[in-house]
């Protein structure tokens, strides 16, 4: 039995042996990868810029745009390294860091979704008391709780997660270190002391995709009583590209970590991990920006700029 601490380097999944397709993977992670930030540092300078834009709302999307920004920085980097350089060695302390900077990124970036839907709720339903309810100082902390919650639980699973002897070697069957997968490397007997905070972590995440499911009802039911069409469209618009968002965030990311291990196939592991760990940050902009004329309109003042 050997304890985490004694081992050196992990050996992560690569997508193929052949050089030309590991060419055309690190192309093809690049391109994803400037696209990303290039609308997410687009989206950050203009709602910064514009003082139209310094609403609670655009304020809970910059905030996003920071995340997306940490979160896809810190698996696909390391994966476009790997095939340019045909090695799949990463230090143990950089799996670490990677391990608690995604699940960091992973949560602050669920918690602040669930702010998001809390605002578009009183922002739909309860308009007269939008101002109270969502001050600067109520945004401003409703932030930096989805941003210390995010920490606390990364903290937590890494801590955690690492201080567990690793009876099955060193290779993470995947192109990060996720979490999962590092846990399958774990003695069956250790694994229970993560099991425990994996059981908590679940039922927070359930409990804020209730209250997220809640408030959209409560907001589709406020919707449909608008008499004005043109009403009905701009919320709907709002609204429908939150939960797009949302709904392949939770639905991929779940997946990824609830799944069991009769299907854990490397191929499919693969596939899930870049439908969580690579869209969401990357579609994240241009959904809400596309529906979104006033956005649009900043972002055109801007590029004169």
């Amino acid at each position: 039995m050997s304890n985490s601490s004694s081992i050196t380097q992990f050996l992560l999944l690569p997508f193929t042996d052949t050089r030309e397709l590991q060419l055309l993977h690190f192309w093809l992670f690049l391109g994803i990868y400037l696209a990303a930030l290039l609308d997410n540092g687009l989206i950050i300078t203009t709602i910064a810029w514009d003082q139209h834009l310094h609403t609670p709302m655009y304020f809970f999307l910059l905030n996003l745009a920071l995340i997306d920004l940490g979160y896809i920085s810190t698996a696909v980097p390391k994966s476009m390294a790997n095939s340019l350089w045909q090695t799949r060695a990463i230090s143990s302390a950089g799996c670490a860091a990677q391990l608690f900077l995604f699940v960091f990124c992973l949560s602050a970036e669920f918690f602040l979704l669930t702010v998001m839907s809390y605002d578009r709720y009183v922002a739909i339903c309860k308009p007269l008391h939008y101002g109270t309810l969502l001050g600067s100082r109520a945004c401003v902390h409703m932030a930096a709780a989805a941003w210390a919650a995010g920490f606390l639980n990364a903290l937590l699973h890494t801590a955690n997660t690492f201080s567990l002897p690793l009876c099955q070697g060193n290779t993470v069957e995947q192109f990060f270190c996720e979490l999962p997968q590092i846990l399958k490397l774990s003695c069956s007997d250790a694994y229970l002391r993560e099991f425990k905070l994996l059981v908590f972590s679940t039922f927070v995440i359930l409990g804020c995709f209730i209250f997220i499911v809640v408030s959209y009802v409560q907001i589709f039911r406020a919707v449909l009583m608008i008499p004005s069409e043109q009403g009905r469209h701009k919320a709907f618009s709002t609204c429908l590209p939150h939960l797009a968002v949302v709904s392949l965030f939770v639905s991929t990311g779940m997946f990824a970590y609830l799944k069991p291990p009769s299907i854990s196939l490397p191929s499919l592991n693969l596939v899930v991990s870049v439908l969580y760990s690579l869209v969401p940050p990357t579609l994240n902009p241009l959904i809400y920006s596309m529906r979104n004329q006033e956005l649009q309109n900043a972002v055109w003042k801007l590029m004169p700029r």
